[in-house]
């Protein structure tokens, strides 16, 4: 791997879970800004709870070493997660920036994805 794309991915990662935790903390925290977003779009506010725990438990996956398929798995759930998030701002016919930040959370998903390091990869064996 070459030093750009450890700086690419350790950038785009260190982002990604600063802005996975502090969503996960505002919605463990159920605030009213953020329960009262979450009902707008049509969403039980007892969901809060368990995004905000599959986030925090998503970013230590991602962030620790080893555990390639765990890593996976937190990817694959940021993405539904972001992926998510941005379909029900569009379907609510929200504007551009309240889609925004969940967008930057998919685009940074991707990012760390695609240039996580060899040892963060699950290798599979072609027979």
């Amino acid at each position: 791997m070459t030093k750009r794309n450890k700086i690419i991915y350790w950038i785009a990662t260190l982002w990604l879970a600063l802005g996975m935790l502090s969503t996960g903390a505002v919605q463990l925290l159920k605030t009213k800004a953020e329960t009262d977003l979450f009902q707008s779009l049509g969403y039980p506010v007892y969901l809060l709870g368990l995004l905000a725990i599959w986030k925090i438990l998503g970013v230590v996956a991602v962030l620790i070493p080893k555990f390639p398929l765990l890593k996976e798995w937190a990817y694959a759930g940021f993405f539904f997660t972001t992926s998510g998030a941005i379909f029900s701002h569009i379907a609510m016919a929200e504007p551009l920036t309240k889609t925004f930040p969940a967008l930057l959370l998919l685009i940074l998903t991707l990012v760390s994805w695609y240039f996580r390091p060899e040892d963060r990869k699950i290798i599979s064996v072609q027979p």
